[in-house]
C-alpha cells in the first residue's frame, strides 16, 4: 500500500518540469515513534510504524550532467554534482537530503549522473513524522532501481543515516530509516539498534492510533538533539567508569544499576539518561504486555514516556503536553511526543470503537488551551517500494 495520490501527482509535475514521463518511481512511508524515545543512537530498542503518508520520488534520463531535482510542493529545482560532498548553499537545504544520498551511492559505485528528479510528499512538515527518512530511504530504492542494483536493507538504512548526519547535520539514529524500510501492514515495528535486527510485531485488532499536530513547526538539525545525543555518551562513559566495565552505550546499564550510580555522575548527563535507561527498559516490557494482550498496560507505558521527556529529556514543548494531557482526559490508553521532540506531534493509542469521539474531545479540550491542532486516524502501513 503507497499513497496513490501522492505518486500520481509526483509523476504528473515531474512530466511538466522535464517535459517526459519517468521511468523509475518509488515510495517511501514517514513513521510514529510508539515507545523508544531517543533510545536508537544510544543502541537501544524502539516500537515504531511506517505510516499512510510518504514520500514519492521519481528520476528520468537526462541529456545534461549531474543531477537536476525538484521538489514538487515548491516548484524549485536545484543541481548538483551527485559524486561530490559538498553541501548545497541554504536556500537548497532540501535538496541536501537527497544529494547526501546520491554521493554515498557512489562512494559504492551506484552511479546516477545525468538524470531529472522531481519529489513530492504528503507528510506534513515540521510534523514530527520523519519526512526527511522518508525522502532519503525513497531517493535510495530509486536510484538503485533506476541503476539495476541491489543494496541489503540494513545498508540502505545506514547510507541514508549518514546523509542526514552528515549533509542535513542531525546527528540522528537509524529509527526513522529503519521503520520507513520494515514498515508493515498493522503492525510495529520492533527494532534492535546493537544488532540491527527488526521483527514485526502485531497490533491488536480492536486499537488504533491517533497523530494529533499542535503544528508547531521544528527542525532537529536547529534543535537540542545534538547536544541530548553528548549527553547519553557521558553518561555511559561516566558509568561506566562507575561500574569498572565497559559501558559501550546506555543499552548497557540496566535500571537498577543506574539507580545505584546515577547521584555519582554529572548531573545533567545522569537526568538525560534517566529518560533513555527507563525507556529501553518500557521497550522490552511492552512486547511481553503486546503478546499477552496487555493493551491498557502497554498504553500507561505512552504516557510513562512523555513524563520522562518533560522532566528529564526535556525535550517536549507546552503545547505537545497540553496534547498529552487533553488525550488522557480524552480516554486514550496512552499518549506520548512521537519523534525527536522540541515540537512536531502526539501519538496517542486508542480502542478503536472510541477513535472518532476520542480525536474531536481532544480538539476540543486544546482548543480550550488556546491551541488548535489536527488528529486523524494512523494506519499501519508497508515499508518503501518501487511502484515503477
Amino acid at each position: 500500500m503507497y499513497d496513490e495520490k501522492v505518486a500520481e501527482q509526483a509523476q504528473k509535475i515531474h512530466q511538466e518540469t522535464y517535459g517526459t514521463e519517468p521511468t523509475t518511481v518509488s515510495y517511501a512511508p514517514g513513521r510514529i515513534e510508539v515507545l523508544g524515545n531517543h533510545t536508537d543512537y544510544n543502541e537501544g530498542t524502539t516500537f515504531s510504524t511506517a505510516i499512510n503518508m510518504g514520500h514519492c520520488f521519481c528520476i528520468s534520463k537526462s541529456d545534461k550532467p549531474g543531477v537536476r531535482i525538484t521538489a514538487g510542493d515548491i516548484r524549485e529545482t536545484a543541481e548538483f554534482d551527485p559524486e561530490t560532498d559538498e553541501r548545497l548553499e541554504k536556500k537548497y537545504q532540501w535538496a541536501n537530503y537527497v544529494k547526501g544520498v546520491m554521493y554515498y551511492l557512489s562512494q559504492q559505485g551506484i552511479k546516477a549522473d545525468g538524470i531529472d528528479c522531481t519529489f513530492l510528499g504528503s507528510i506534513p512538515m515540521g510534523a514530527g513524522l520523519s519526512s526527511s527518512a522518508a525522502l532519503e530511504v525513497a531517493t535510495a530504492f530509486a536510484v538503485l532501481a533506476y541503476t539495476g542494483t541491489e543494496l541489503d536493507k540494513k545498508e540502505i538504512g545506514i547510507l541514508a543515516q549518514a546523509a542526514e548526519n552528515n549533509f542535513a547535520g542531525c546527528n540522528c539514529g537509524l529509527l526513522d530509516q529503519f521503520s520507513s524500510i520494515y514498515g508493515v501492514h498493522h503492525g510495529l515495528i520492533h527494532s534492535d539498534f546493537r544488532t540491527l535486527e527488526t521483527y514485526p510485531v502485531k497490533l491488536p485488532d480492536d486499537v488504533v492510533f491517533l497523530m494529533i499536530n499542535p503544528h508547531i513547526k521544528h527542525t532537529l538539525a536547529d534543535s537540542p538533539y545534538n547536544a541530548r545525543r553528548m549527553s547519553c555518551e557521558k553518561a555511559a562513559k561516566e558509568l561506566g567508569e562507575q561500574l569498572g566495565r565497559n559501558v559501550k552505550a546506555l543499552r548497557d546499564v540496566s535500571v537498577e544499576e543506574f539507580l545505584a550510580h546515577k547521584d555519582k555522575i554529572d548531573p545533567e548527563a545522569a537526568q538525560r539518561a534517566t529518560h533513555v535507561i527507563y525507556e529501553i527498559d518500557r521497550v522490552e516490557k511492552g512486547v511481553k504486555l503486546l503478546a499477552e494482550g496487555k493493551v491498557a498496560e502497554f498504553g500507561q507505558y505512552l504516557f510513562d514516556s512523555h513524563e520522562t521527556s518533560r522532566t528529564a529529556f526535556e525535550n517536549s514543548i507546552e503545547a505537545l503536553d497540553i496534547v498529552v494531557n487533553a488525550a488522557k482526559e480524552a480516554g486514550a490508553l496512552g499518549a506520548r511526543l512521537s519523534g525527536g521532540g522540541w515540537g512536531g506531534s502526539v501519538c496517542a493509542l486508542v480502542h478503536a470503537n472510541k477513535a472518532d469521539e476520542i480525536c474531536q474531545e481532544i480538539i476540543e479540550i486544546c482548543k480550550g488551551k488556546g491551541i488548535e491542532p489536527t488528529a486523524e486516524k494512523i494506519i499501519p502501513s508497508e515499508g518503501a517500494q518501487v511502484i515503477k
